[in-house]
């Protein structure tokens, strides 16, 4: 299993509170990210057919507003699995780090 990006990460993350919409998640993944990362449209919609077709996620339903279809998706049980792994890995690394920090005098905590 290859290592996930942080966008990826960071959409599968707004998408575990429950099913969102692109905008929806557009501005989650702000907040999340505390405005580190800000999606674009353009790359939001690739993302969710790539993690569509890799089966992590799954539209869930479309409703009109303002005569616009508004579509949206959510976390399947395999892209729960993948973001839970993939949160783990990112602890594990970051306990190596901190520890190693520590031993630097550096600081830093776990």
């Amino acid at each position: 299993m290859r290592t996930m990006q942080e966008p990826t990460f960071l959409i599968l993350t707004a998408l575990a509170a429950g099913p969102q919409h692109g905008y929806g998640v557009v501005t989650d993944v702000e907040r999340i990210s505390e405005g580190q990362v800000r999606l674009r449209a353009g790359t939001l919609y690739a993302a969710f057919d790539r993690l569509q077709e890799e089966g992590l996620i799954a539209e869930d339903r479309e409703e009109i507003v303002d005569g616009r279809v508004r579509r949206y998706y959510r976390l399947t049980g395999d892209g729960t699995a993948r973001l839970a792994a993939e949160a783990e890995r990112m602890r594990r690394h970051a306990r190596a780090a901190t520890a190693r920090l520590r031993a630097l005098g550096a600081g830093g905590t776990a």
